[in-house]
């Protein structure tokens, strides 16, 4: 079985061990933060600290639109956006990773503590019971002392990550 995180689209462009995982994952994706790629591809604003991985990055981000973009992945995408909360079928990124978008919705229920993206980050994972992964600090910060009821990865604890859930799908067994 494998593991699923709910993420941001950019987060497997800066963080290519997201794609290389030890054991199948699945990420979903709220298709706003796959509209940011957009935004950050064409942005003169650095995602990065540094020129060349900066350069990196952005290279990645066009390769991800461009993947999405792709006849049957487009069709995929278009098809969750029909209704809200609905979920495309499964988008293949390597042997072990498979993406899913979800047509998610900011209902604004966590007030100015979140984004509009971190809230659908929230409510997707509340929604499908899945951990969220995320390299954002603060929003981890946010989250434990909003008492908001979701599971949180630091995405420097990836690897841990999907080693809990293999110990815990064992145990539920």
């Amino acid at each position: 079985m494998s593991r699923q995180f709910v993420t941001e689209a950019v987060m497997m462009a800066i963080y290519g061990q997201l794609l290389v995982p030890g054991s199948p994952v699945e990420y979903i994706v709220p298709y706003t933060s796959v509209l940011e790629l957009y935004e950050l591809q064409d942005s003169e604003d650095p995602i990065m600290n540094f020129p060349e991985d900066d350069a990196h990055v952005k290279s990645k981000i066009k390769e991800l639109i461009n993947y999405f973009e792709e006849p049957l992945n487009k069709k995929k995408i278009n098809r969750c956006l029909a209704m809200p909360w609905s979920k495309s079928s499964a988008i293949l990124l390597g042997g072990k990773v498979q993406l899913t978008i979800i047509n998610s919705m900011d209902t604004a229920p966590y007030g100015e503590l979140f984004d509009p993206i971190e809230t659908e980050l929230l409510l997707t994972s509340q929604r499908e019971k899945v951990p969220i992964l995320t390299d954002q600090f603060e929003l981890i910060q946010r989250i434990i002392e909003g008492g908001v009821a979701v599971q949180v990865y630091d995405i420097d604890d990836f690897d841990y990550a999907i080693e809990e859930s293999s110990r815990s799908s064992l145990t539920d067994s």
